[in-house]
């Protein structure tokens, strides 16, 4: 109790201090101020900190009215009685003391609400230490390096509390376990519990990342536009488990329509997240998974919705690490040498303390299949079971594949369905296909594309009305670009005809990508022409590229293909820049830039555009090898080159070429080129010929998948004739007695094959009972759940 009289009042106050403690600690013990030794009984305070032996004159600077603070707890204080030299203290000074010391009845209070606060910490930080003991036990027991992090999802968190602050917290908490277990010369646990713990911070690290790569996309761009937050635009695709790693080279717009005609069958569909979950009637795990799809159908943003989920620990939180590569990347390391660590390390430097993956759950994805460049050999190679020795990149995939190094690892290739066979199919527990939208789910893209409903209900009812662009909407690509060129046309054309086949699709897309270049980079109006000699110059040179690489067989370019088609580097950059929309530029992590058309079918157009465009200007017939023709005599010869080669193609890869360059010589569809070309086009009587050269095919013996081509043929030259005289024969139903020629055969085919109903049940019945009948219709049977 400290006393301080005046005249006119006496003010007490009690404070309570922490200096006994200190001194039971160690610490300087309590003092009193004053002019000297009390003289009153006791022993009197012990001596500070000062020089003398104890207090005394000189010892403390200058008089003061008395004590500042004495502890109440104080064993050695509570018997000393202060006597306070009397002096006049100003009542400014007993209000500012007032103030600053607790009154007498609260300082109990004070200290019943300290104790209750004492008592709720030492109870949130056992329950802290129990659960973080508990945690770090059960990882340190564990087979696999269980990484803290994932286990936060048994954490419980408190009002107020932050991700950043809980993690301090366990930080800090390690290194005290840490130095604990070191004093208990654990030594052995405590390197375990620092090694996983830095896998820990590896991992955080790499999912932050990971998560600022991929949550946003481009839809169709890669530099230009806004980007779209892929959780907002995802939209679950349709993927089947049960296919096969066989090859399939078939074009791949003919695989989307011969997929379109299946009827319903009862299949395991398989989502993203669950890829590497056994499913009900597998008891072996799965950790190889091919997953095919035609170009544009979208595996690349599957693989990164699955890395996005990861990242945001909303799915697979039993792996540790996941290790997203494309092939494209990989390429341009075809010279050089790694270890799979160091591999891992080039490319995601946020791993580089960790040097053994054989002690976690982890997930490579090598995206791409169909674009490596890699001489993969899954006979010849050596084998390697070391992640540390150093070697060339296609002998650590090889070895990575077959499971000879990291065989714990779970490893998912994507790949277009013709390039599927470039590894054995035994590498695989799984084989998955992407087989794109369904129809509710093409209706739902579009109906998110357009707000206004009246106008999504009439290009989804025009989209119907034209199968080819029904089928083609299977590929999201596609449907971007439909709905681009949908949207325009309606804008510049309200009440006009909307394009209906793919030539007009595509040579639409074309002209609205040429506008935003004038529009946003030359600063036109969008009434200006829409070919100026530098978008003129851009798509010759890209229309050449695209003509050199579709005879190669290829649909990613790199500097080298460039150059050799004349294209300097810088001006690929500025093309990249300008059309985002249909020629990309990408930068893998520290690697080269590569090039690509956003789809293949815009490739096989541009093609067609260049092979079309360099005839009408120059004469020059690109596909009978450079040979100048004259001009009027030998259009129809081009064309009928065109149709030899294509049926000459063992997987129809120039099928899609054929139906554009025979629809850009529509004279309807060169309206829209002028400006690109110099010279009129073909005239309606070469049309005819090209008419006529095409039906006299259906009389050789032709795959059912070239006649049906030839058929889409007949429909970009706006020629139905012979589908029509069919369709004749069917509704008169004398099908079956009377003889068709090989034409009609193929037409009913066709006919019966690009029907919107379903061929659950094919009545053979209705139609002529021959052999050559049976052999004909074939494919219909093929297609069909069942045939009477």
């Amino acid at each position: 109790m400290i006393c301080v009289s005046s005249p006119d009042k006496s003010v007490c106050e009690m404070s309570s201090m922490n200096q006994c403690e200190d001194r039971e600690e160690g610490g300087p013990p309590s003092k009193t101020t004053g002019p000297g030794p009390g003289p009153g009984p006791g022993p009197g305070p012990e001596p500070g900190p000062g020089p003398g032996p104890g207090p005394g004159p000189g010892s403390e600077p200058g008089p003061g009215p008395g004590p500042s603070c004495v502890s109440f707890k104080c064993d050695e204080s509570k018997d000393i009685v202060i006597e306070f030299k009397q002096e006049h203290v100003s009542d400014r000074q007993v209000d500012q003391e007032s103030s600053e010391v607790p009154r007498g009845p609260s300082v109990l209070q004070h200290q019943t609400h300290l104790d209750s606060i004492f008592m709720l910490l030492k109870e949130n930080i056992g329950t802290f230490v129990k659960n973080e003991l508990k945690k770090i036990q059960k990882i340190l027991s564990s087979d696999h390096s269980e990484c803290f992090e994932s286990q936060r999802e048994d954490e419980e968190v408190l009002d107020g509390e932050d991700e950043e602050q809980r993690r301090s917290s366990r930080e800090a908490f390690l290194k005290i376990t840490l130095h604990f277990l070191r004093r208990m010369k654990q030594e052995e646990l405590a390197d375990r519990l620092q090694s996983k713990s830095h896998s820990a911070v590896c991992q955080r690290k790499l999912k932050s990342n990971l998560h600022k790569k991929f949550q946003c996309v481009f839809e169709g761009i890669t530099k230009a536009g806004n980007p779209t937050l892929l959780n907002q635009i995802y939209t679950e695709l349709y993927i089947t488990e049960g296919g096969t790693a066989e090859v399939n080279d078939e074009h791949e717009v003919r695989q989307i329509e011969t997929a379109s005609r299946k009827p319903h069958r009862p299949e395991t569909t398989v989502r993203q997240e669950d890829i590497f979950k056994i499913s009900p009637g597998r008891d072996e795990p799965i950790r190889r998974v091919m997953t095919k799809g035609v170009a544009g159908i979208g595996k690349t943003v599957l693989t990164q919705k699955f890395t996005l989920d990861w990242a945001e620990d909303k799915a697979n939180q039993d792996i540790q690490f996941t290790f997203p590569f494309t092939f494209r990347e990989l390429n341009v390391l075809k010279e050089k040498k790694f270890s799979l660590v160091e591999l891992v390390h080039h490319f995601f430097t946020e791993t580089k303390e960790i040097c053994r993956f054989e002690e976690f759950q982890v997930v490579f994805i090598f995206d791409g299949l169909d674009e490596c460049r890699l001489p993969l050999d899954f006979h010849n190679t050596k084998i390697l079971t070391d992640a540390t020795k150093s070697t060339s990149v296609d002998v650590l995939l090889t070895n990575l594949i077959r499971g000879n190094l990291l065989p714990s690892a779970h490893l998912w290739i994507t790949t277009r369905p013709a390039a599927a066979n470039q590894i054995p199919c035994e590498c695989f527990d799984m084989v998955t296909e992407v087989r794109g939208f369904t129809d509710p789910q093409k209706e739902e893209y579009f109906r998110k594309r357009f707000r206004d409903e009246e106008q999504a209900s009439r290009i989804i009812s025009h989209i119907k009305t034209s199968r080819s662009l029904h089928i083609m909407c299977h590929i999201p690509v596609f449907c971007w670009i439909t709905a681009t060129v949908l949207e325009d046309v309606l804008k510049t054309r309200e009440g006009g005809e909307l394009p209906k086949t793919l030539t007009e699709m595509y040579i639409h897309f074309l002209v609205v990508q040429s506008k935003v270049k004038k529009v946003k980079y030359d600063g036109g109006a969008e009434t200006d022409s829409h070919w100026t000699p530098e978008s003129r110059k851009m798509i010759e040179s890209l229309g050449k590229l695209a003509f050199i690489q579709l005879q190669k067989g290829n649909l990613i370019f790199y500097e080298s293909d460039l150059t050799e088609c004349g294209i300097d580097i810088r001006a690929a950059s500025v093309y990249s820049g300008v059309f985002t929309q249909i020629f990309k530029e990408e930068r893998g992590l520290y690697q080269d830039k590569v090039f690509c058309f956003i789809h293949l079918s815009v490739q096989e157009f541009l093609a067609a555009l260049h092979v079309h465009l360099t005839f009408i200007n120059s004469g020059v017939n690109l596909l009978a090898e450079g040979k100048k023709a004259d001009h009027q005599s030998d259009e129809a010869s081009l064309y009928q080159s065109a149709v030899d080669q294509a049926l000459q193609s063992p997987n129809g890869h120039l099928d899609l070429f054929l139906r554009f360059l025979l629809g850009l010589s529509l004279p309807t569809n060169q309206t829209l080129l002028r400006g690109l070309q110099t010279q009129t086009g073909s005239s309606s009587q070469t049309n005819q010929e090209t008419v006529e050269y095409i039906k006299k095919k259906f009389e050789e013996s032709l795959s059912p998948e070239r006649s049906i081509n030839l058929f889409h043929c007949l429909n970009e030259l706006n020629d139905r004739s012979l589908v029509e005289e069919t369709q004749q024969y069917l509704r008169s139903g004398s099908l079956s007695t009377d003889e068709l020629s090989p034409a009609q055969w193929s037409a009913l085919v066709f006919i019966l094959l690009s029907s919107e109903k379903d061929l659950d049940v094919f009545d053979l019945k209705k139609f002529s009972a021959s052999e050559e009948a049976l052999l004909r219709l074939l494919p219909v049977i093929k297609a069909s759940n069942k045939a009477l």
